[in-house]
């Protein structure tokens, strides 16, 4: 049990590490978005609100996939693919049980399951703050009469 405990707070490490910094580079995309106006056209809004989802989405892959292959080292699954699909269907706490973990390992997937939970709600956090920057802005820029 403390193995697993040891390896699920190194997952947690790295799991927190990609999505701080695809976080900071969405953010960091967005800041010539701070400055719009009123007048900004709907389609850069949305290439801002598209461009930080897709890049959420790939932090989510790559901690879905550092799962998978903490698993394929443990041996606690074999397959690439077998990882994978695993690794998703427990992050997104979706668990459909048809793939489980050897007993021994089992306790991970549950850290894995609480991890994607903490991770998608961030993941809203940040396209919701993105959201708000942009329309918030538009809209206290706007002047008066309109």
């Amino acid at each position: 049990m403390l193995n697993n405990l040891v390896i699920a707070g190194l997952m947690l490490v790295v799991t927190t590490v990609i999505h701080a910094a695809f976080m900071v580079l969405a953010l960091k995309l967005l800041q010539p978005y701070e400055k719009i106006d009123w007048q900004t056209s709907f389609v850069h809004r949305f290439q801002a609100v598209i461009a930080t989802v897709l890049l959420m989405f790939v932090a989510t892959i790559l901690e879905v996939s550092a799962w998978a292959a903490t698993y394929l080292a443990l041996g606690a699954i074999s397959g690439v693919e077998q990882s994978l699909y695993f690794s998703t269907v427990t992050f997104t706490s979706l668990g459909y049980g048809d793939v489980v973990l050897d007993e021994r390992w089992r306790l991970l997937a549950s850290f894995q399951a609480a991890n994607g939970i903490i991770l998608f709600g961030w993941t809203t956090a940040t396209a919701f703050a993105v959201l708000r920057s942009i329309y918030t802005s538009r809209w206290n820029r706007q002047p008066s009469g309109i």
